[in-house]
């Protein structure tokens, strides 16, 4: 076996093996620094794929950035995960019926017909002069201009939700309000009290 099936087949065993603790790991704290070494695994395959730019994004944007946001979140919000495991039985049913069906639908997608190794060869080299940032802007500005906004609208709602759920009001947490520090005045913060001297 050559080197570059190796690193791909490595990769990829990663990427799946970390996809599969992220929704096994009772701690989300754990399930988050999981899917963070999936992030970097797919990175390595965006790679071998000659697509850099896109790994790059991944790795920096998703990585560097959402994923310190996400644990910064969970540990925030303090989550009680024994309330959350109590209903695990009751919704079971359910979830692996959603699962069932979401491979079935995968393996329809991508089975032999369509994605066998014969039906989709090697790249051919690219010319002199392209950029794959800039082929990859024209796609996206043009052919899938309405699929990239309507995504820009969802991590849009995502982010005010974030915010609502950090700022709403939970009982046995102190809280600070800026607003009343800043309009409180001298009288109210300090009381002189004259008080009688003391002789020894």
């Amino acid at each position: 076996m050559d080197f570059q099936p190796f690193v791909f087949y490595f990769f990829a065993t990663v990427l799946v093996l970390a996809s599969f603790c992220v929704i096994t790991a009772r701690n989300p704290v754990h399930a988050a620094l999981f899917l963070v070494l999936a992030f970097f695994s797919a990175g390595g395959i965006w790679m071998l794929l000659r697509a850099e730019f896109l790994a790059i994004v991944l790795v920096m944007v998703y990585v560097g950035a959402v994923m310190v946001l996400f644990l910064f979140v969970v540990m925030m919000l303090d989550i009680n995960l024994e309330r959350i495991r109590q209903g695990f039985w009751s919704y079971l049913p359910v979830g692996a019926l959603v699962g069932v069906l979401v491979v079935v639908e995968m393996i329809m997608v991508l089975g032999r017909p369509y994605f066998g190794v014969e039906n989709m060869p090697s790249p051919s080299d690219f010319p002199n002069g392209y950029s794959d940032t800039k082929e990859l802007g024209r796609l996206i500005y043009t052919d899938y201009v309405y699929p990239f906004e309507l995504a820009s609208i969802v991590l849009l709602v995502a982010m005010v939700a974030a915010v609502a759920l950090t700022l709403r009001r939970r009982d046995g947490i102190k809280k600070v309000d800026p607003a009343y520090q800043i309009a409180v005045k001298r009288n109210d913060r300090v009381r002189i009290v004259s008080m009688r001297a003391e002789k020894d």
